[in-house]
């Protein structure tokens, strides 16, 4: 908008534009007030006059979610009982057992333990399959099963659960828990020092600028900084994170909304540890957020290369909000906007396709905008790579392992198989692979690609209508084609999956700390990152220094 207009033009414009606003306003109101008439008359007739008994609450819930769920996946509804159970503490401190969970039927699978805390001093594992805590049988217990492990320090709690197998008991002792934010930091030679950023809690910056300070005590004399896999958290986290590396009063992100107060300008505020050491920032198509809001500010003020591959691209803002009854929304409110102008979101969630999947801008259609410097970036949602390796960009059909447990469930196999391994290394060999194909097959893994699920869904539809007799042979036929196309994908890919393999097994033997120790020596990315350090043209050249 031009914004030098002559004196005399600005006030009709101004009163048409609150004019706008009111009507407009006023508008909204009365339909909003309408729809909740309806709904409100509609839902006193449904619970009076149905056939069976209702559960208001739950119909309510299913309502609710139901008319959010045709927006984004982050705008979401608490009723009062979830808002006591996922109230997420941002210290990066809590009472529990130190493992990641995830929840499948009727147990509670360990995903991941970390060293020396409750789950790890207890003798759990990774594949183990909790089905009992405490008095409580998992396969009759609905509610979010993890809230049975909270509690008061010291608090023991009695489990069982299945390993290979077999039934066994143990005991967890709760204890505080700190999550780092930087699980990792180090030396890859006399003169990189790499660290780890898994997330963005309260912390973030402080042992981000802690591993900074001391790994430039050590003699080093540029930085990895390592943000694949970091899903967000924080945004002023993020902001204080870019400060390290820029001057006081550098814009680093913006949000922009329809509400002029959510409309903000985030800038540092401190002074910067270092505003000369060389950056490179590593990132993949699992950095979200907060780490989009990192390396988008510093690639758009050239402060740092960035190397891997197109981040996730989450750049919806939200807040929550308290309703009546000690319920909650979390809405969004806002975009994110890096300094140049890009806006980090992907999925385009107001336009969804026939399936109702959000719509994904197409790459001819980016926008391009200019750094500090006037290097070339594009918007398209995510971050893309100063440097891309296309190697780093995993494969559908890799996904699907990953997604369904394929590796996951492969490699507690292994474990169990291989017990001696220690801190020794691996290799992955060709009958390795082989070996983990048979096991895939022995299991019936389903890959639950797109293609798959709707073979399975035409026959259940087939079946439904009572001609699946008459279509037999050439679904077969059809099942069998796929099954031999995922073969070949498996073979075709096989680098990126045994690259998998080999990281969740050193994570088995070595916890976290052994698979970042592997990854200064050996990662691709961080192998690729140290080579552009190493020569210093090609590291001015690309942020044209």
């Amino acid at each position: 908008m031009n914004f030098f207009f002559k004196k005399k033009f600005i006030i009709p414009i101004v009163a048409s534009a609150f004019l706008f606003i009111g009507t407009s306003f006023k508008d909204d109101f009365f339909e909003i007030a309408k729809q909740i008439e309806i709904f409100t008359t509609l839902f006193k007739e449904l619970n009076k006059n149905y056939v069976d008994e209702t559960n208001p609450g739950d119909l309510m819930d299913k309502a609710i979610k139901g008319m959010l769920g045709s927006l984004d996946p982050y705008t979401v509804y608490f009723n009062e009982q979830e808002v006591v159970r996922f109230k997420i503490n941002n210290t990066g401190e809590y009472t529990g057992i130190g493992a990641l969970l995830t929840r499948k039927e009727e147990k509670l699978t360990v995903k991941e333990i970390y060293k020396n805390f409750p789950a790890d001093k207890a003798g759990l594992k990774p594949g183990d399959e909790i089905i009992q805590i405490g008095d409580v049988l998992l396969s009759a217990f609905k509610e979010d099963a993890s809230q049975l492990f909270k509690g008061a320090k010291n608090t023991k709690i009695d489990i069982k659960y299945i390993r290979q197998g077999k039934t066994n008991t143990t005991q967890i002792v709760l204890d505080e828990v700190e999550i780092k934010s930087v699980p990792f930091f180090g030396k890859i030679d006399a003169k990189t020092g790499y660290i780890v950023l898994s997330h963005f809690n309260k912390k973030a910056s402080v042992e981000t600028k802690e591993a900074l300070e001391q790994l430039k005590r050590e003699g080093a004399q540029r930085i990895i900084l390592d943000l694949r896999d970091n899903p967000g958290g924080l945004l002023n986290e993020a902001v204080n994170i870019c400060n390290l590396f820029v001057p006081k009063n550098e814009i680093i992100v913006t949000t922009k909304s329809k509400i002029e107060k959510h409309n903000t300008t985030y800038k540092t505020a401190n002074e910067p540890i270092d505003t000369e050491i060389p950056l490179i920032i590593i990132v993949n198509g699992r950095s979200a957020s907060a780490s989009e809001i990192v390396s988008g500010a510093l690639q758009d003020l050239d402060r740092a290369v960035v190397l891997g591959s197109r981040s996730f691209g989450k750049g919806l803002v939200q807040r929550p909000v308290e309703l009546t009854y000690g319920t909650q929304l979390k809405v969004t409110i806002a975009r994110y906007y890096t300094p140049s102008g890009r806006c980090i979101q992907a999925l385009d969630y107001a336009h969804k396709d026939k399936s109702g999947v959000a719509t994904r801008t197409e790459q001819k259609n980016y926008n391009a905008f200019k750094t500090r410097k006037g290097r070339a970036v594009y918007d398209g949602g995510g971050i893309q790579p100063d440097v891309e390796l296309s190697e780093t960009k995993l494969s559908p059909i890799t996904n699907a392992l990953i997604r369904n447990d394929g590796i996951f469930n492969y490699v507690t196999h292994y474990y169990y198989k291989n017990p001696t391994l220690g801190d020794k290394i691996p290799t992955i060999s060709d009958a390795d692979y082989l070996d983990f194909k048979q096991f895939l097959k022995a299991e019936k893994f389903s890959f639950d690609t797109e293609t798959e699920l709707a073979l399975k869904n035409t026959l259940a539809i087939a079946k439904k209508e009572k001609v699946d007799e008459s279509i037999s042979t050439e679904y077969q036929q059809l099942l069998s084609a796929l099954q031999k196309s995922e073969d070949l994908l498996l073979d075709k890919n096989q680098k990126e999956i045994k690259n998998l393999i080999l990281d969740e097994i050193i994570k088995r033997y070595q916890y976290q700390e052994g698979l970042y120790q592997y990854y200064i020596k050996n990662n691709t990315e961080v192998k690729k990152a140290v080579s552009i350090l190493d020569n210093n043209s090609e590291y001015k050249s690309i942020l044209k220094l």
